[in-house]
Formats: C-alpha cells, sequence, structure tokens
C-alpha cells in the first residue's frame, strides 16, 4: 500500500501542475506581463495562457518518446528519476524571474507527464499481483482525481492570497515528497530489455490511428478552450470574486470525475453512437456557456455540463484508439496522452487567438463549440473511411479495460 500511495501522490502533483495554472492566468499575466496588462488585462490573459500550450505540447512530445525510450531500464529507478524531474521543472517555474523562462520550465515540467502515468502504472499493477492490477492503476489514478477535486481549486486560491509561485512551490514539494516515497517504498521492478522504440513506431502507419489521434486532439481540445479561460469568465464576465474561481472549479473537477464514469459505462455499449452523442453534447454545452456566461448560476451549470462531456469522451476516445491500434498497444497507449495534450493545447491557444483579437473572454466558449464540432468531423470521416474499406477492428476492447490499456500500455489479461 505505501508503493502505491507513493505513487498516487505523484499523479496528485501532475494533476495540479497541469491545471492550477488555469485558475491563476489573471494573476500570472498581471505579474510577468505587467505592461501588456496594464495596456489590455485581456491580451495579457491570453498570452499567459501559452503556458497551458507549452505544457501541454511538452506531454505530446514526451509520452512517447520517453516511455518508448526507457522501457528497457529498471522502471523503480525510472520512476525516482522522473519524479525527480517533475520536481526541478516544476521549481524551475517558480523562481524564474521572466515569462518566457517560466514558459520554458511548463514545457520541459510536460515531458515526464505521461511516461510517470504510464510506467507508474505498470509498477503499481504489479505491486498487488494477478487479479488486482486494475485497482492498483485505479489507486495511482485517484491522485489524479483528487488534485481536479480539491488540489487544484485549493491551489488556485492559495496563489490568488499569497501569489501564483505560491501554488507552484506547493505543487514542486508534493513532487519531492513523490521522489522520495518512492525511492523508499517502491519495490524493484525490471524493466523489458530489448523494447525499441523504432518498433512500435510502426504504428504510424495506421490511418485510422491518425484519425482516431484527430478526434482527441481536436474534439477533446473543445474541453480545454472553456477550461483554460474559466478564471476571467467568472471574475470579469459574471462579476463574481476571486474566491469563487476555486468553487466553480471543485464543480467543474466533479463533473470530470462523474463523466469519466459515465462515459466508460456508455461507451462499452456502443462506442460509435456515444461518441457522436458526446461530441454534439459537448457543442451544445459549449454554446450555452458562450449565451449565459454572465450569469453564474447559468456558468457554473454549463462548465459542469462541458467538463461533464468532455470527460465522458476520454474513454471512448481510447477505446477507439486501442481498437485500431492492432499490436501497437503499448505506443498507442503513451499517444493518447499526447492527443489529448494537443487537444489542451489548441484548445487554450486558439481560446487566448479569440480572446486577442477583441471577441471577449465569452469567445473560448465558442471556440470550444467550434472544436467539437470539428471531432465529430473528423469521427465521422473515420467512420466512413473504414466502413468503405469493410476492414473494421479484429477486436474491440471494453471501454473499461481500455482506460486502464491506456495507462499500462498492455492488454489487460482475460481471467
Amino acid at each position: 500500500m505505501r508503493a502505491l500511495l507513493s505513487l498516487a501522490i505523484g499523479s496528485f502533483g501532475i494533476g495540479m501542475t497541469e491545471f492550477v495554472v488555469m485558475g491563476l492566468l489573471p494573476n500570472i499575466g498581471r505579474d510577468l506581463l505587467p505592461t501588456a496588462y496594464a495596456a489590455s488585462p485581456d491580451d495579457a490573459i491570453a498570452q499567459a495562457g501559452w503556458l497551458i500550450s507549452l505544457y501541454a505540447l511538452g506531454v505530446v512530445v514526451g509520452a512517447p518518446t520517453i516511455a518508448g525510450s526507457v522501457a528497457r531500464f529498471p522502471r523503480h529507478r525510472v520512476m525516482i528519476v522522473l519524479a525527480t524531474a517533475l520536481a526541478f521543472f516544476t521549481l524551475l517555474t517558480v523562481i524564474a524571474p521572466t515569462f518566457e523562462l517560466v514558459a520554458a520550465s511548463r514545457f520541459l515540467a510536460g515531458l515526464p507527464h505521461g511516461a510517470y502515468f504510464g510506467i507508474g502504472a505498470l509498477v503499481a499493477a504489479d505491486v498487488l499481483g494477478p487479479g488486482n492490477r486494475a485497482k492498483g492503476v485505479a489507486f495511482v489514478l485517484t491522485g489524479l482525481t483528487i488534485a481536479n477535486v480539491v488540489g487544484v481549486p485549493l491551489g488556485t486560491l492559495l496563489g490568488q492570497q499569497v501569489g501564483w509561485r505560491a501554488a507552484f512551490a506547493v505543487v514542486a514539494g508534493i513532487f519531492a515528497l513523490a521522489t522520495v516515497c518512492i525511492a523508499f517504498f517502491v519495490p524493484k521492478h525490471p524493466g523489458t530489455p530489448g523494447r525499441r522504440l523504432r518498433d512500435e513506431m510502426r504504428v504510424f502507419r495506421i490511418g485510422q490511428v491518425w484519425f482516431a489521434l484527430g478526434i482527441g486532439a481536436v474534439g477533446f481540445g473543445g474541453f480545454f478552450a472553456m477550461y483554460s479561460y474559466i478564471a476571467p469568465m467568472i471574475t470579469d464576465v459574471a462579476g463574481q470574486p476571486e474566491w469563487a474561481v476555486s468553487v466553480v472549479l471543485v464543480i467543474v473537477g466533479i463533473g470530470m470525475t462523474i463523466g469519466n464514469i459515465v462515459g466508460g459505462a456508455l461507451a462499452d455499449k456502443d462506442l460509435r453512437f456515444w461518441l457522436f452523442v458526446g461530441l454534439i453534447a459537448l457543442g451544445v454545452a459549449s454554446v450555452g456557456l458562450a449565451l449565459t456566461a454572465g450569469w453564474i448560476v447559468s456558468l457554473v451549470l454549463f462548465a459542469f455540463l462541458v467538463a461533464f462531456c468532455g470527460s465522458a469522451l476520454s474513454p471512448s476516445i481510447q477505446t477507439r484508439l486501442m481498437d485500431v491500434a492492432d499490436d501497437n498497444q503499448s505506443i498507442a497507449a503513451a499517444l493518447n496522452h499526447s492527443a489529448l495534450n494537443i487537444g489542451n493545447s489548441l484548445g487554450a491557444f486558439l481560446g487566448g487567438l479569440a480572446i486577442a483579437a477583441g471577441l471577449g473572454l465569452v469567445a473560448p466558449a465558442w471556440v470550444g463549440a467550434v472544436l467539437a464540432i470539428g471531432g465529430l468531423a473528423v469521427a465521422f470521416v473515420a467512420y466512413r473511411v473504414e466502413d468503405r474499406s469493410g476492414r473494421h477492428p479484429a477486436h474491440r476492447i471494453p471501454a473499461a479495460e481500455a482506460a486502464q490499456t491506456a495507462i499500462t500500455g498492455s492488454i489487460p489479461t482475460q481471467r
């Protein structure tokens, strides 16, 4: 249990470091971009949104490359290195004096993200032994879930009251604690000698893999367009005090948690149908948010629905990716992290671009609706091509198992 708790501490830190910045964009823009903020707060907030995009790009680059490159090394040692890297790069965010250096630190902090989850879940599954693999994986992911419901709102509140750097200092401390705990409590765990990244890169020859990645990158970007700029929507559009941001983030975190559970169950029933329904619902919820963001009650309601629909899509997207990846399950699992974080980056970037163009602070919600429709179009084309070719996946992985596969990189053993 101590080994699993050690790994969960790290996943809690990852959840905070990825999402706490979204509630602190006005504070970061005011501090790091004072001239731009004085001239136009909206422009400064939009530029600060690049920090979200850069972290996501770090995940995109690091998830498949690091996970594939270190597969042959002992996993417990790899986890120590990854946790140390997360602590160090997050500390750089705390001490970096300029916006440019903070931006660089955020990109670097994103690199170990996907590998930590992938390798950590393999270790967790092994710790509990046969018959309990999914429990181990779920325990590690609990840290990420709790971070969205508790850690991110509290970190946002701390950053607003003490300074945004204080929130990242706490995150750096969490990663340092995770490093020490992993070193002491995670048992030795061998790697996979002879595994080569080059072999798994063959997955990119499969056309449907690109379609699946496109659905995640474009469609899931609709959620992040809203989430990235939720703080200024609450304070400047709905006219609420800063502390209200933390309260709304708790509700959004609950929506994400429930959506992930419900999405997995629905995808097991009819993946294609619920994938289409989820993307349509995400678009509708985003439009509702854009139209009613001036009223705090409706803002909270539609923000919850956007979070619910976005997270409900995740199991469907992961299942689809694993269905079409053939025998390249490990690299496909890592690529899912890349796809969803391209969505993170794309949503934050386009939302900031819309704000900078003078379209207002509710513009990211409209961007989210457009991205959801774009993801729907990619899904439609993907299935159309598959139906016309007559080449359907040889095996279909249930969404619950795909959620595990997304982390472990291997198909769960049937028992």
